[in-house]
């Protein structure tokens, strides 16, 4: 009985230990996550404009955005954005997971220049470096010129701008790519023997073996960057300046949103619209997830 009460208080401590461990992160929780959480919630049901004390008014910032015409603006630019990259990205991620498994020498090396991109995609250096590539002088005119061709500039143009995000967004393939690598390295090899003692050419092999067995894969990696997608920012701040332009065209959800908290001081306007997204994010999740039962192979 001793050695079990003992075992008992030694148990007790041990939990109580690894409570006390725990306090930074429930702290962290609490007023870094849940608690921004729940604020956002309550003021987007107010009139807030960051200096005076918020003002309830019930559901006029929900019913505001029916007829908000730059909000549909900006939802239109966000969901051209989120359906052109996310294809081109994993399809390039996919591409080049397939280059590097046929076991290239100095795959650790390839690999993490692949990746590092994903890592950089994002950040304001990068934004700045893009904005100088695709300007009037930049490099991607003097590439251009050297085939007597003169181009515009690319993030000054309505038309184009758009696509130069685009293309940021397709270049930080190196996370997809990775996961994409993992998952072949798990296809069997018999698979392919077998395919190919009956006949099967490479691309049937893609189609039949290939594609099926990594389709959680490919579902894991949509899941991720559409919501990724939705969430982009940084580029369109630093390309236009913080403006959404040239035109509006790079003006995504995300950028609108900060725009009319931290520009145009309407708090409890911008509080609705994290909510909107939100709600617009969950709902392309959950569609995915209904629509992978047509198209993911789970091969037990």
């Amino acid at each position: 009985m001793r050695r079990g009460s003992g075992g008992t208080l030694g148990g007790r401590r041990d939990n109580k230990a690894a409570f006390v461990f725990l306090l930074p992160w429930f702290a962290g929780l609490l007023l870094i996550t849940a608690g921004p959480v729940v604020a956002s919630f309550v003021l987007g049901f107010t009139d807030y404009n960051l200096i005076q004390p918020p003002v309830f008014n019930g559901l006029d910032n929900f019913t505001r955005m029916l007829g908000d015409a730059r909000l549909h603006h900006a939802l239109g630019v966000t969901l051209v954005y989120v359906v052109v990259s996310v294809p081109l990205q994993l399809a390039a991620a996919l591409g080049l997971a397939l280059l590097l498994d046929r076991g290239l020498r100095g795959l650790a090396f390839y690999r993490s220049a692949f990746y590092l991109p994903s890592l950089l995609g994002s950040s304001v250096a990068i934004a700045v470096l893009w904005k100088q590539i695709f300007g009037a002088g930049g490099l991607f005119n003097q590439f251009l010129a050297l085939f007597g061709v003169e181009g515009p500039s690319w993030i000054a143009d309505p038309d184009t701008a758009l696509s130069t995000l685009i293309v940021l967004n397709v270049w930080t393939f190196g996370a997809p790519m990775v996961i994409f690598l993992a998952g072949l390295r798990q296809i069997p090899a018999m698979y392919y023997e077998a395919a190919a003692t009956d006949g099967a050419g490479k691309w049937t092999q893609f189609r039949k073996i290939t594609i099926p067995l990594l389709s959680p894969i490919v579902f894991f990696n949509l899941v991720l960057q559409v919501i990724h997608a939705f969430q982009s920012f940084t580029q369109a701040f630093v390309v236009s300046n913080g403006t959404g332009g040239p035109s509006d065209s790079t003006l995504f959800y995300t950028l609108y949103l900060y725009r009319r908290g931290f520009a145009n001081f309407d708090m409890g306007y911008a509080s609705a619209l994290a909510w909107l997204l939100l709600v617009i994010i969950a709902g392309f999740t959950a569609v995915n997830f209904w629509a992978a039962k047509f198209w993911v192979v789970y091969d037990d």
